[in-house]
């Protein structure tokens, strides 16, 4: 009730709700151009069906959010973001009837549709950005922090409805090319209408208040000297560092399951090329890996308590072990549902043990450099899974050696981590992340800021 409440008194705030209502119909043609790109590019006759086909546009998908989003705030600094709501949706318009057309013509065959698929994935990583950037422009006080907790997962539900909305109106259309280009058709109108709402907003209105004017190249520049300087601080930190290796591997083995899954669903658990129920058993399988993630939330603040955050992460990669065991046995959909299940419920409890140890052993200087850098290499682990598994996955995506392989993998990372893992940070200077702060001499510039005020594990 206090949350509904809270939500009430941000809706009587003009400002967010004209950003809100940006956001919501922004990600609800999110989901369904990703609805549509997936079925074009995963499940449909005319996509490859081998793992290295599946690998490669997996990837695709996935570079702008490893490449363009490092450096989406620098251009946020200096571009006038309500301005970024209009013309970034209004490109995605173009360029998904762009995509669409092409699909009318000549098929989703064409390297076209990956190019422009591309493109518009690269706008909606600056979009995303811009949508958090402009918040607290339009809300301050105590209720910015509801506003930052309830936006982004009511927007990741609004993605949710437009993907079914998507895959609904595919399932009434005949098979062909109208019926692989009506998800992208319907997510243009979207994002037409939520490049027309953005106007509604002052167009100064989301900032920023003194657009950056310097060397935009510097700049640039700076973000990759900065992105350095974190991970030294947070490898030098031990702690944090750690568990960023361990999400990292996580993540890179993870991702070759997720591809293997999709394998599975196309090949195996339906009759190839039959986009709808290929694209529909896909989705029960990522259901079930929302339904552990959900279980992760609830578990993972009581439990981690007892055990520690460090342990914890350990626990995970143990319970994710297991769910590959599991697929050892046979790809039979019941038992791959479960192992979805229990691979979502690691993934998920060991990221909020992974986001709990670098928010607290992170200096507060430093932390936004290091959570850049988590970002980069929470992405970059799954484009590198995506480059092993088209040699590694095959076609079927079910492999007794393969699945144990991955389980013997997530056994060493949790020993490794349980056993020679730090769980005290180590006492670091932030001027560590400093870019030329490598030396000795630098380094005693300032004392190392003592670590008050840390919980101890049980109570993490």
């Amino acid at each position: 009730m206090g949350v509904l409440s809270e939500l009430r008194a941000l809706l009587r705030l003009s400002g967010f709700r004209k950003l809100f209502a940006v956001r919501l119909v922004s990600q609800a043609g999110d989901g369904m151009f990703q609805v549509g790109l997936a079925s074009l590019l995963f499940f449909s006759p005319e996509s490859q069906g081998s793992a290295a086909g599946i690998a490669g546009a997996f990837a695709v998908m996935l570079a702008p959010f490893t490449v363009v989003g490092p450096f989406a705030g620098v251009l946020l600094d200096r571009w006038r973001r309500r301005q970024v709501l209009v013309w970034g949706n209004a490109v995605r318009l173009v360029v998904t009837l762009a995509m669409g057309t092409v699909m009318l013509s000549v098929g989703g065959g064409s390297a076209w549709v990956i190019v422009l698929g591309l493109a518009a994935l690269s706008v909606n990583r600056f979009l995303l950005a811009g949508l958090s950037a402009g918040l607290p422009r339009v809300v301050d006080g105590p209720l910015l922090l509801t506003a930052n907790s309830l936006t982004p997962t009511l927007g990741a539900g609004a993605a949710f409805v437009g993907g079914g909305v998507g895959f609904v109106l595919s399932l009434a259309l005949p098979e062909g090319r109208v019926h692989d280009a009506s998800a992208l058709l319907c997510a243009a109108v979207v994002f037409g209408a939520a490049s027309l709402l953005a106007l509604r907003l002052a167009p100064d209105q989301l900032g920023p208040e003194h657009p950056a004017r310097g060397d935009l190249r510097g700049e640039l520049a700076a973000v990759v000297r900065n992105l350095a300087g974190g991970a030294r601080y947070l490898a030098a930190r031990r702690t944090p560092g750690q568990a960023l290796m361990a999400m990292a591997a996580h993540r890179f083995l993870y991702g070759i399951v997720f591809i293997a899954s999709i394998l599975i669903a196309r090949n195996l658990l339906t009759s190839p090329g039959d986009t709808a129920a290929g694209l529909a058993t896909f989705g029960l399988v990522i259901g079930m890996t929302g339904v552990g993630g959900a279980g992760a939330v609830l578990l993972t603040p009581t439990l981690s308590r007892y055990t520690g955050p460090q342990v914890w992460i350990a626990l995970m990669l143990l319970l994710a072990a297991a769910s590959q065991v599991l697929l050892m046995t046979t790809p039979e959909r019941a038992v791959v549902l479960t192992g979805a299940a229990l691979l979502g419920l690691a993934a998920q409890g060991a990221k909020i043990a992974v986001d709990t140890v670098v928010q607290r052993d992170t200096h507060d200087d430093v932390r936004g450099r290091a959570f850049a850098f988590y970002d980069v290499l929470y992405n970059a682990a799954f484009v590198g899974a995506a480059a092993l598994a088209a040699f590694a996955v095959p076609d079927t995506g079910w492999s007794r050696e393969l699945f144990g392989v991955l389980a013997a993998a997530y056994v060493v990372a949790a020993v490794l981590l349980w056993t020679r893992g730090a769980r005290v940070p180590a006492d670091v200077s932030p001027t560590l992340a400093v870019p030329g702060a490598g030396t000795d001499e630098s380094r005693r510039e300032k004392e190392s800021t003592p670590s008050q005020g840390i919980p101890q594990p049980d109570q993490t």
